[in-house]
C-alpha cells in the first residue's frame, strides 16, 4: 500500500508541476476536464494517497531501522 500510494503522490506531484509550469493539467485533459467523474475520482484518489504517505514520515524510518537491524542480527551468527 506504501509504494502505490507514493507513486500516486509522484503522479499528482507532476501533474501540478505542468499545471505550475505550463498551465496544463494531464489528467483534465486526458479524461474530459476537472469537472468529469473520471478526473475527479482520480483526484480523490491522488488526495486520499497524499493523505496515507504522511503516515510514511512518521513510520518509515522505523521501519528502516528495524529491516537493518534484522540483516544485522543474520548477519552475526
Amino acid at each position: 500500500m506504501d509504494k502505490l500510494s507514493l507513486v500516486l503522490v509522484i503522479i499528482g506531484a507532476i501533474n501540478w508541476g505542468l499545471v505550475g509550469l505550463f498551465q496544463f493539467d494531464l489528467i483534465a485533459f486526458l479524461f474530459g476536464g476537472q469537472a468529469a467523474l473520471v478526473s475527479r475520482v482520480l483526484y480523490t484518489i491522488v488526495g486520499a494517497a497524499g493523505l496515507w504517505s504522511i503516515s510514511l514520515l512518521f513510520t518509515g524510518h522505523e521501519r528502516h531501522e528495524e529491516h537493518m537491524h534484522a540483516h544485522a542480527d543474520g548477519a552475526s551468527i
